[in-house]
């Protein structure tokens, strides 16, 4: 671990201690897991303390672990990841909080403490169906109004619930449940009598 990244570690550990469940040295950056209870408080202090100064969040995205491993995962299944930047001294951090339920996801905004989430937190709420609480215009953002599901979660079927096509008759979009026609795929193959010969090419 270089001296930077240990300087980081050793502020960190000393800001939240028991706080961080977890430490982790990765491809040249920290990252740390919080609990969900005390994410806000600590992306609160990231942002605040002159010794970290993570003045900018860069991304956050949501994690969907239900098959990570192979299945072979125990914990929680939904998770949002942040990625931190300190200008001020030219470190990275990795933050991840698990959402306590996997059957209504919900983790703390941070919309109060980094402005530039707002999307990054609607997309996560969109794909993965995990709700910010306290985020203030919480809405789709990639997926029509009237999308059902959540479509990067490992469960949601490849090829949707409903499709959208235009009906000439009516002169409008319309919605209508999935139909997939079976097809055989029968492979051609094509032979030269040729093939494999040196002597003709």
């Amino acid at each position: 671990m270089s001296a930077k990244l240990e300087t980081l570690s050793q502020n960190l550990q000393k800001h939240f201690g028991d706080k961080i469940t977890s430490l982790k040295l990765a491809l040249g950056e920290l990252t740390i897991e919080v609990g969900a209870a005390d994410y806000l408080g600590v992306m609160t202090a990231l942002r605040d303390s002159e010794d970290l100064a993570f003045e900018e969040l860069i991304d956050l995205c949501g994690v969907d672990y239900s098959t990570y491993g192979d299945g072979a995962w125990q914990g929680r299944r939904f998770a949002a990841v942040s990625h931190l930047l300190s200008i001020a001294h030219n470190w990275r951090l990795r933050v991840r909080v698990f959402a306590e339920d996997d059957d209504f996801p919900a983790i703390d905004s941070v919309t109060g403490v980094w402005n530039s989430v707002n999307w990054f937190e609607r997309e996560a709420f969109d794909l993965y169906g995990i709700a910010f609480v306290g985020h203030d215009d919480l809405r789709r953002i990639l997926t029509d109004y009237g999308f059902i599901g959540h479509p990067f979660r490992k469960d949601f079927p490849i090829t949707g619930n409903v499709e959208m096509r235009y009906d000439p008759d009516q002169g409008r979009v319309i919605y209508q449940p999935v139909t997939i026609e079976p097809r055989e795929n029968t492979p051609r193959i094509v032979r030269e009598d040729s093939y494999g010969d040196p002597a003709h090419g």
